[in-house]
């Protein structure tokens, strides 16, 4: 009797085992307040703010809100990206205006600039999720360069030619591909395998309920659980949810005029998304700019923060203590700083159009570039 009882509990126990729910992924959970990494214990507390048309960074000091220094890069700085080991910050620069592209490197123990590195074209930056390699994107030659992430040398190329206008990006949880939007000629998403190197399929987006509308996607970010990408599309106005195994629209969630940038919480649980207020082509100051705030559970939007008088809230992040969201102002010459619990906007006076701001530090393990996409 004892060994046939003995039998069945350890056929309970085989059982169980086997069954046994497998742990919640939580790809965020490495970038909550206060987890930051010793690579930046040194790092000067600072935003930095791009200007695309007059070539020049301003920094802010975020415990005082005002701008402390200026420096003058050239070019058509785009976007300021900490580097995947953390310990340096990148200035991408696009080739507009008969400029060429350029990356920059910036000492964040310092807040100051390094020598200069000329590239056909850097609208963007992104880092392969084990470090070996920049991903330069090459927006007007419709390709992603990889390069080494300390020197910039190019590695190799793949070519997105259905991909018009790449710029954004993220990465599946497991790390084996990533999904970059495609801006223009009507919107799609380029899935990247990363281990074969190579475009293994597009998506078309298309406006829910209204198949011959354009679409035109900006921001993408995973959920915590990995099972969804998030897209920002700015003539949808909102944000597309797209299944991240089989790569198919799955949903749809309004928010505003000009859905452009998504950032998670520092706990994980919201998206803000910063409705730029405009379309693409209506470039003006004081549109309806605003802040849509997603719970990540529910998929719906709690909360929606106008800016007071109007603006153009566009890229940025959320502060290391998560209690604001940092974003340009990219038609009003200003930045954002917003309280993420009552969405009272503070506004810093900068140069003409900013564009990828940056907070540093922030929390993580590493960095997939952009203006912190974290891990």
């Amino acid at each position: 009797m004892r060994v046939w009882l003995v039998c069945i509990a350890v056929s309970v126990l085989l059982f169980q085992s086997a069954h046994a729910q497998t742990p919640a992924v939580d790809l965020y959970r490495g970038t909550t307040a206060g987890k930051l990494s010793p690579a930046v214990a040194d790092a000067l507390p600072r935003v930095y703010v791009p200007h695309v048309k007059s070539g020049d960074i301003y920094v802010i000091d975020p415990s005082t809100f005002q701008v402390v220094d200026k420096f003058k890069v050239g070019g058509n700085p785009q976007h300021v990206i900490p580097s995947w080991d953390m310990k340096t910050l990148w200035v991408a620069g696009s080739a507009e205006r008969n400029l060429s592209g350029m990356v920059i490197p910036i000492d964040p123990k310092t807040a100051k600039p390094g020598p200069t590195i000329k590239v056909e074209d850097a609208y963007n930056m992104y880092f392969t999720p084990d470090g070996s390699s920049a991903i330069v994107v090459a927006e007007a030659l419709k390709r992603l360069e990889f390069r080494d992430p300390q020197t910039m040398k190019l590695q190799y190329n793949i070519s997105t030619p259905e991909c018009s206008g790449v710029n954004h990006a993220d990465f599946s949880a497991d790390g084996t591909f990533a999904i970059f939007t495609c801006e223009f000629g009507g919107g799609k998403l380029a899935k990247i395998d990363l281990v074969q190197r190579k475009v293994t399929g597009y998506l078309k987006l298309t406006p829910k309920g209204n198949p011959a509308a354009h679409s035109m996607p900006q921001d993408i970010r995973i959920a915590p659980d990995g099972t969804v990408f998030f897209v920002a599309d700015m003539e949808a106005d909102g944000v597309h949810i797209i299944d991240a195994a089989s790569f198919k629209v799955v949903g749809f969630i309004a928010t505003g005029r000009g859905t452009h940038g998504i950032y998670p919480s520092r706990d994980g649980k919201k998206l803000y998304v910063t409705n730029r207020g405009t379309h693409m082509g209506e470039i003006k100051p004081k549109g309806m700019g605003s802040i849509s705030v997603i719970d990540f559970a529910t998929r719906k939007v709690e909360a929606n923060w106008p800016i007071p008088g109007g603006g153009s809230p566009d890229m940025g992040n959320v502060s290391a203590d998560g209690k604001f969201l940092w974003v340009s102002g990219r038609f009003d010459k200003s930045v954002y700083a917003i309280d993420t619990t009552t969405g009272a906007v503070k506004t810093i006076p900068v140069g003409t159009e900013p564009h990828g701001l940056t907070i540093w530090p922030q929390p993580g393990r590493y960095s997939l570039g952009h203006t912190g996409v974290f891990r």
